[in-house]
């Protein structure tokens, strides 16, 4: 699925495309009751794209009463697994068919380089659904030890209706994280895709209606953040919602619940992750190429970044020459060129904020190693800063964008010290070649996923989640994920005979 076409091909996909500007309800697409839209831009030019229709609350009740009826009718939550299953599969057919057309709409609307697009958001999007639903007919319930007297049966039951609140960032990947598990325990599902990257939302649930989902399972609603995704996180017959997005607005959604029905709640929230090279490292080669991926890759806009490089004094020189070659491979243009592996950032304000830090570091008086430069007014440059102590802004606030802070530590016993002191405990990367080290850093750095001598977040197999401020009531991806969209129940069953 990764074969790349030409840019001037992925220039004509755009110019025919036909982008979806409507949300997508019980079946059908649905314009807003109040008949308002928003418009889609380019991150990369700032031309518009669509202008998409903009749901209130009360559009956000249609949308639950759909997802509710359906789940209440059983046509998807009670059929056989293996139907369901079938549906999902076929449905995952239907995605790489248009494999081209969603990649194109995913970069037009993020600012994604097409190359990531195509070789890895779709085919992990692909790749997701069909994992969750080859689980289906595979995880089977269970019956406890409970003697002769009785039969106690534990099963899984389908949550009911789940609210999904996604980011921008990813806009298909997440998507796939949330309805991949929800969708194949049974549930039916209300998604908010981000405002600023709607489009691919929206053509999904079209496809999956194609492949046979029936009508209300999976509901697309379009709009902002208050008018939607409140409604969603108070409203009282949506069982569960799942968010991924920053730690601020996933405090609200704990209220939400806190203030409504107590529904579950699961939060995969911000990071400031840390990268701790040791300086025993073999291969700095490979090292400066993984530092360079964690930092820089999807433009810095990325929850588990390795935005912290936590070096010691011994070896960080040497590394930094090599980062400083490694980071040329880091092109930055125009995201339908696939040689390009560097987009814009998402909006202007956001652009602001990223630019915001490349003054402070100027301020502060850091090396720059490379960078520091605003391009356009849409694109920052990767960046590294140098002489950054773990206790500056630079150092503890999630940035979103293609920055690195270096710190330099002078013992092992330092770096972990350094590499817990943040709020966060999303993700962690350990280099060294001493396996007893590298395990008791896996085991010390406080953070939901800790990958030795590599960059990464494991795979589907794997949870992914984060601690302290970076995550809360679950978990993305792996049978964890699957398990936290149902509700366990136990049946007993007395066996004792009471005739006498």
């Amino acid at each position: 699925m990764s074969d790349f076409l030409t840019t001037s091909e992925y220039q004509n996909i755009a110019q025919n495309l036909v982008l979806p500007t409507s949300s997508f309800i019980n079946g059908k697409s649905y314009q807003a009751l109040s008949g308002e839209t928003f418009t889609s831009t380019n991150p990369a030019t700032g031309d518009a794209l669509a202008n998409i229709t903009a749901c209130q609350s009360v559009d956000v009740d249609y949308a639950v009463a759909s997802a509710k009826n359906a789940f209440a009718s059983g046509v998807w939550s009670e059929i056989h697994p293996n139907e369901r299953k079938g549906i999902l599969l076929a449905f995952c057919d239907l995605v790489e068919k248009n494999k081209h057309e969603l990649a194109v709409m995913e970069s037009l609307d993020s600012g994604k380089p097409i190359c990531d697009c195509e070789s890895i958001d779709i085919p992990e999007f692909v790749h997701t659904v069909r994992w969750h639903a080859e689980l289906i007919d595979k995880i089977y319930d269970q019956t406890a030890p409970v003697g002769s007297g009785a039969m106690s049966m534990v099963v899984r039951e389908a949550v009911g209706v789940v609210g999904a609140v996604l980011p921008w960032n990813f806009p298909l990947l997440m998507l796939a994280w949330k309805i991949a598990p929800a969708l194949a325990a049974g549930c039916s599902m209300v998604v908010k895709p981000a405002k600023q990257t709607s489009l691919t939302a929206i053509r999904i649930a079209e496809l999956a209606s194609e492949a046979g989902f029936p009508a209300g399972v999976l509901n697309v609603i379009t709009g902002g953040g208050v008018a939607v995704g409140e409604s969603i996180g108070r409203h009282m017959d949506v069982d569960m919602v799942t968010f991924t997005g920053s730690t601020i607005t996933g405090r609200r959604f704990l209220q939400y619940s806190a203030e409504s029905n107590l529904k579950k709640v699961v939060l995969e929230l911000g990071g400031k992750n840390p990268c701790v090279v040791l300086d025993d490292a073999e291969d700095l080669d490979y090292v400066a190429e993984q530092v360079c991926a964690a930092a820089f890759w999807n433009m810095g806009e990325n929850c588990s970044a390795g935005s912290r490089l936590i070096v010691q004094e011994g070896i960080k020189d040497a590394l930094l020459e090599r980062i400083k070659t490694y980071s040329a491979d880091w092109r930055l243009g125009d995201p339908l060129n696939p040689e390009n592996n560097l987009g814009p950032m998402i909006d202007q304000d956001h652009f602001n904020k990223v630019s915001e830090y490349l003054a402070l570091g100027k301020e502060e008086g850091y090396d720059t190693v490379i960078g520091g430069n605003a391009i356009d007014g849409r694109y920052i440059e990767p960046t590294i800063f140098a002489g950054v102590k773990n206790s500056d802004r630079m150092a503890q606030e999630e940035i979103f964008g293609p920055i690195l802070s270096v710190i330099t530590v002078a013992s092992f016993e330092e770096a972990m010290a350094v590499a817990n002191d943040t709020e966060y405990g999303l993700a962690a990367s350990v280099f060294t070649a001493n396996s007893k080290r590298a395990i008791k850093a896996a085991r010390m750095i406080k953070a939901g996923t800790v990958t030795v001598n590599c960059f990464g977040e494991g795979d589907i197999s794997t949870p992914f989640g984060g601690y302290k401020l970076s995550g809360f009531g679950g978990r993305d991806n792996s049978i964890h994920a699957h398990d936290q969209y149902t509700e366990l129940k136990t049946i007993w069953i007395d066996l004792n005979d009471h005739s006498n």
